[in-house]
């Protein structure tokens, strides 16, 4: 795929970041995109490496040596339809994917993989510019009534595939605008939100009906939902933060972190500026505990505001700079990875624990710490102390919410508290409720998201019609 000899001529070449003194002054994206030229040199790279990796390292099964091909070949639009084929949305992935494609690239052997997650942003954005992505309403309607709870990229996705085959769709999000995620967690510096209102746009084009405010599980029962509609798809997330509670957690100024993106994302929006209780970097010495992505964006968000200091803790010990190759090819590797948020000004500390909170007056000073081996056990005579004027916890997610809607249905719950459903029928332990994304596989990618809706979807299809035209 691409051309022959490409791989061995041409060099791999990436998207820049624009310099970190002008990036941290705004919230836009900062990513300078390649021009159409390079792109298609990169698509050239594309080897003909007889069995594609990289379909085993995407969650969608995007056909990425073909639509690097067809970027070869300069049809834009026939790599846009190969694209939608498999990923309703890939200007989103092709900006928050971590993308373990590249990872999984045979060129990546020699730590020079294609730039997949570039290409498909790339043609992503390419079709909207030239006007190719339009809706897509079905031809005719099949009578049945479909509820998706909660708008984020598992529930978009299903959203869009079921309106495409008939159905009626209604979308019930307890936010005020759609997104999940995608709209209230990921900074915009990283996807700026017009993203998301035109497919929302697209998708009440093709006959998805939006309700927003409308918390299913409190102001509206699930009950109603399961009277008034043939099937129920919840999407709601896993929502649930993992705490730190330890002696002096109830201080002020410690917070979890989709307590304090949110904030700053509808600062960004306009949605909300008249906030009650704002939590803000300016000025002050932050902790953010936890290394993996949503610490990260707490970082960078810190750094925009106007942080003193920003340190980054992370109990695991610190990963090695490279991979073994011949160990770890073609799954995704454990190494250390510096993201744009780093790079803009943070300390990191590995193998580091927080043993308790100090502070005066009712608010967080400092922090007490110690180190730990790889069995996570203190090391004697390590004890050190940090000062913190803000601490963010961004240690990950346990589960789903489980007050409200997944109690009053009484769903089954897999061991990790997850709504408990397979990947073939995506179907609750309750008749017509189905569930997909991280509801019910726990905290996972975008990407991840949008393969489990669009599979759901499917299975509802299925299960309301017999047999279904949508893919896996």
């Amino acid at each position: 795929m691409g051309k022959v000899t490409g791989f061995l001529e041409i060099d791999r070449r990436d998207r820049k970041y624009a310099p970190a003194s002008d990036r941290i002054r705004h919230y836009r994206e900062f990513l300078i995109p390649l021009g159409e030229e390079a792109t298609r040199d990169q698509a050239a790279r594309c080897m003909d490496c007889g069995i594609p990796y990289c379909h085993n390292g995407c969650p969608v099964n995007n056909q990425i040596p073909d639509f690097n091909d067809l970027v070869y070949k300069d049809d834009w639009h026939e790599a846009l339809s190969n694209l939608q084929s498999t990923n309703n949305f890939p200007e989103f992935t092709g900006r928050v994917c971590p993308a373990p494609c590249e990872a999984s690239c045979t060129l990546n052997l020699e730590d020079n993989p294609v730039t997949i997650k570039t290409i498909e942003c790339a043609i992503g954005d390419r079709g909207w510019q030239e006007g190719w992505i339009l809706p897509e309403p079905a031809e005719k309607t099949t009578g049945k009534r479909v509820a998706v709870v909660g708008s984020g990229p598992a529930g978009l996705a299903a959203a869009q595939q079921l309106a495409r085959v008939g159905h009626e769709v209604h979308v019930f999000e307890k936010h005020a605008r759609a997104g999940g995620l995608l709209r209230y967690g990921i900074p915009d510096f990283k996807m700026e939100k017009h993203h998301v209102d035109r497919r929302v746009r697209q998708m009440e084009a093709e006959g998805v009906t939006f309700h927003y405010g409308v918390h299913v599980g409190a102001a509206k029962p699930g009950s109603e939902l399961l009277d008034e509609f043939d099937a129920v798809l919840l999407t709601g997330g896993a929502e649930k933060p993992r705490d730190l509670p330890i002696e002096g957690r109830e201080l002020s100024g410690i917070h979890f972190a989709m307590d304090f993106l949110p904030q700053q994302n509808r600062r960004v929006s306009g949605e909300n500026t008249d906030i009650a209780d704002p939590i803000l970097a300016t000025a002050k010495h932050v902790v953010v505990i936890g290394g993996g992505d949503t610490g990260s964006d707490c970082i960078g968000t810190s750094a925009r505001q106007g942080a003193l200091s920003i340190t980054q803790l992370e109990i695991m010990p610190q990963p090695p700079v490279r991979e073994n190759k011949p160990l770890t090819w073609p799954d995704w590797p454990l190494k250390l990875r510096t993201s744009s948020s780093h790079e803009e000004g943070a300390e990191r500390e590995f193998a580091v624990m927080t043993a308790r909170f100090s502070g005066r007056n009712g608010r967080v000073e400092r922090l007490h710490c110690v180190r730990v081996d790889d069995a996570f056990k203190p090391v004697p005579g390590s004890e050190f102390e940090m000062r913190a004027d803000l601490v963010l916890l961004a240690m990950g997610f346990v589960s789903p919410v489980h007050d409200g809607l997944i109690e009053e249905l009484g769903l089954e719950l897999d061991p990790r508290g997850n709504v408990k459903a397979d990947t073939r029928a995506y179907r609750t332990s309750l008749g017509k409720v189905f569930s997909a994304g991280d509801m019910r596989r726990g905290q996972s990618l975008v990407v991840w998201a949008i393969r489990e809706g669009r599979q759901a979807a499917r299975a509802i299809d299925e299960h309301l019609m017999g047999e279904s035209v949508l893919p896996r």
